[in-house]
């Protein structure tokens, strides 16, 4: 086999049954391999792997299950050079985001095999002598994970390493476009020792083996990061077979900004929240909220650090900002932006498509400022997910958190103040399920990347993010020799 024509099932290379699709490199547009294509079947014989694999990797200890987690993540820390490389050609991101994205996904493997002595259960006195109540935790059974593009190596991590230590088999479907980190991170799996079935990498469209695999009755619990659209067709899927879904989907972050605020911190952090990864994160700065009295002079340094982000060749150490993920995603976000002007907005910095691209045929855009927009309009309340912002003046405190709060979203919101009576208020009133008080992301592997409303049910990371891959069982255990009387008052 070439190095990505054949996807990893139950411990062997496997080659598409439905051919193969070319995966292309957003900076130049040339085919960067040919990744098979998958089809029901296949995505049910993963399934079946699993099921088959998963009793015994959950019968071992579970520090035994860590050993073999510390060895993936020294094996991506080992190969951390090489991963970030083709996560730049296949998604686009500057190098440096993208060790940085390595890392991270060395991360996820280390801080959940600490877990291995830290899964709890729970005693509880019952109302029969010699009797007690246990709740266990124990491992779910089949995992169905299923990533977006944005972060092809961390997302992997993010959806393995917790279902690993909890004792699970997971079958991972990354995105058609972006497949490569997740093949190469098979490579480790194996080479770190994981048992055939206990992590099964299935490639294709969603139509086919992502509708397969989350339609399957015999799977446990679905865990997806992607789109509002994608999530929604995911649970209604699940509801037949009544299978428990975890959704982190999409974001449309404020950012507030208030006249007490440091402004050269705001400033700088709108910026990175912004730009990183060329504005392709859920969390990233949707629109800006800034009170009317820093108004101006916010805009005008924002304006000038936006201007000094370097577009170029994503392998090169000085750029800050590569292309666009796909042409799709390009002309999906050119035509927000017209919309929005054509509706009225400002522009105070002309982005677009460039004259002359850091890298010819590749999808770059450059970024847009708009100003003089309403909170009713679309570019307001939908996710744009590319470099164009909106800002919005605003009078005080309370509008700002009633235009924030008014969204189907509800991932990530910003505040930048150094008024705590504000600072509690946020806490208290902005309704997301993440609030960052002067500083921006990436969040914590110890916090819980949760959302509210359209933002999707359950999330990741964390002692939180764990207890998705964990079923609770109840044991009565009596050692009286006799069966107890139950009291029951009601």
């Amino acid at each position: 086999m070439s190095d990505y024509d054949s996807m990893w099932i139950d411990g062997a290379w496997v080659p598409g049954a439905a051919g193969t699709r070319p995966v292309l490199n957003p900076t130049d547009g040339s085919v960067i391999a040919e990744v098979a294509e998958g089809d029901a079947d296949q995505a049910l014989r993963a399934i079946d792997a699993a099921r088959r694999a998963q009793p015994a990797w959950a019968a071992l200890a579970p520090v035994e299950r860590a050993a073999v987690m510390h060895r993936i993540a020294g094996l991506i820390r080992d190969h951390a050079d090489p991963l970030a490389r083709l996560v730049v050609t296949e998604q686009g991101k500057p190098i440096a985001e993208a060790r940085g994205e390595v890392a991270g996904a060395a991360e996820f493997f280390t801080y959940f095999a600490e877990f291995a002595r830290r899964i709890q259960g729970e005693i509880f006195p019952s109302d029969a002598p010699d009797e007690q109540i246990w709740i266990q935790r124990v491992p779910v059974g089949v995992v169905v994970g299923i990533i977006p593009w944005n972060y092809p190596a961390a997302l992997v991590s993010r959806k393995v390493a917790p279902s690993m230590i909890a004792g699970n088999a997971i079958v991972l479907k990354p995105h058609e476009e972006t497949p490569l980190s997740a093949l190469y991170m098979a490579r480790l799996f194996a080479q770190a020792g994981v048992p055939d079935g206990v992590v099964n990498i299935v490639t294709g469209p969603g139509d086919t083996v992502g509708a397969a695999l989350t339609a399957h009755p015999e799977i446990d619990l679905i865990t997806m990061t992607g789109s509002v659209p994608t999530g929604k067709r995911i649970m209604q899927t699940a509801s037949a077979n009544l299978v428990p879904v975890s959704l982190e989907l999409g974001g449309k972050a404020p950012l507030i900004v208030m006249d007490d605020a440091d402004l050269d911190l705001a400033v700088a952090s709108a910026v990175t929240s912004r730009f990183m990864n060329c504005g392709q994160v859920c969390i990233c700065n949707e629109r800006m909220l800034i009170q009317e009295g820093i108004f101006d002079a916010f805009v005008d340094r924002f304006v000038e650090a936006t201007r000094a982000l370097r577009m170029g060749d994503p392998m090169l150490d000085t750029t800050d900002l590569g292309p666009k993920v796909s042409q799709p995603e390009l002309e999906k976000v050119e035509r927000i932006t017209q919309e929005a002007v054509a509706a009225g907005a400002e522009v105070l910095l002309q982005g677009g498509r460039p004259d002359t691209p850091p890298v010819a045929g590749g999808n770059w855009l450059k970024p847009t400022i708009l100003a003089g927009v309403r909170a009713d309009m679309p570019i307001m309340r939908d996710e744009i997910f590319g470099p164009v912002v909106p800002l919005m003046k605003v009078a005080d405190f309370d509008e700002a958190v009633s235009i924030a709060n008014d969204s189907r979203y509800g991932l990530s919101a910003y505040l930048f103040t150094n008024d705590f009576s504000r600072i509690m208020r946020a806490v208290q009133d902005v309704r997301f399920g993440e609030v960052y008080i002067n500083r921006v992301g990436p969040e914590a592997l110890q916090g819980y990347h949760t959302g509210y409303r359209n933002s999707g049910p359950g999330g990741d990371d964390g002692i939180h993010g764990l207890d998705a891959y964990l079923r609770k069982k109840t044991v009565y255990a009596n050692y009286s020799g006799r069966s107890p009387v139950a009291l029951m008052p009601w």
